[in-house]
């Protein structure tokens, strides 16, 4: 039984529920385990075509258990980094998924919750919701989070918000690229199920395939390498099922298996 997580499913989506309100969500080591084993059972179950995380309450999630943390100073260092790689796993997890995931962000999404945020493809939030990378203000470092947070804000961005620790809002969070989107509360579900709808028209076997080209080519030098690469990807993928009936799907005019009939 979970004791941190709702999990609901509508249709082929999987909603995932930090329930911590009392705590505003905040990260400790039987909700990190929950979330990882979620997202791998999620990865697998061939009926979910996409993952929203989102949080109960008043809050996405404000980071780390306070007590989690206490304890954390008590510890060796052997117990530590086995501590802190429960968190890089659970971020590794969420950002190998397979399956389009999408942050759905409201209040409070601070330091490891901003890193949930950014190992999802997809950010939406809230004009009330805030962030900060508070860690050094502790005496901290945003490691775990920081391969997925530097990925979506970039070094420069990082530069500023990873050393002053400042709050920042969601038009911030946008313009540096943490944020897709943001919008009224009351749109919120809207605009996510309007994502879903584009989501669900495109093969889930390319979405995947799809992920891993964003991560593996990201970065990369445009060279011979890079070119053989990325030519023997596309090959393969027009040789896949998927790959077959799209093309058929679009040269007869007709929507593709996967994809669910016009209204």
């Amino acid at each position: 039984m979970l004791q941190t997580l709702e999990v609901e499913y509508r249709d082929d989506t999987a909603r995932v529920w930090l329930n911590r309100p009392e705590l505003r969500n905040a990260l400790d080591p039987r909700l990190i385990a929950e979330l990882t084993e979620t997202f791998m059972d999620l990865a697998q179950d061939g009926a979910v075509r996409a993952i929203v995380l989102g949080g109960r309450g008043k809050a996405f999630c404000a980071g780390a258990d306070l007590n989690w943390m206490r304890a954390s100073a008590e510890a060796s260092d052997a117990d530590n980094r086995d501590d802190a790689l429960t968190l890089a796993t659970l971020l590794q997890t969420i950002a190998g998924c397979p399956k389009p995931t999408l942050a759905r962000i409201h209040g409070p999404c601070m330091a490891g919750g901003m890193g949930l945020a950014a190992a999802c493809d997809i950010a939406i939030a809230t004009p009330a919701a805030r962030f900060a990378l508070s860690e050094v203000r502790l005496g901290l470092i945003p490691a775990m989070i920081s391969p997925y947070v530097l990925r979506a804000i970039g070094a420069r961005a990082a530069s500023r918000y990873f050393l002053t620790a400042e709050v920042f809002d969601a038009e911030t969070a946008r313009r540096i690229g943490l944020l897709h989107d943001w919008c009224d509360e009351d749109q919120l579900d809207e605009r996510i199920g309007h994502l879903l709808a584009q989501l669900r028209l495109g093969s889930p076997d390319a979405l995947a395939h799809t992920k891993t080209l964003i991560r593996d080519v990201a970065g990369q030098p445009i060279d011979g390498a890079l070119l053989e690469d990325t030519a023997a990807r596309i090959a393969q993928q027009r040789a896949s099922d998927d790959g077959r009936e799209g093309m058929a799907a679009f040269l007869e005019k007709r929507r593709p298996s996967w994809a669910p009939p016009e209204d």
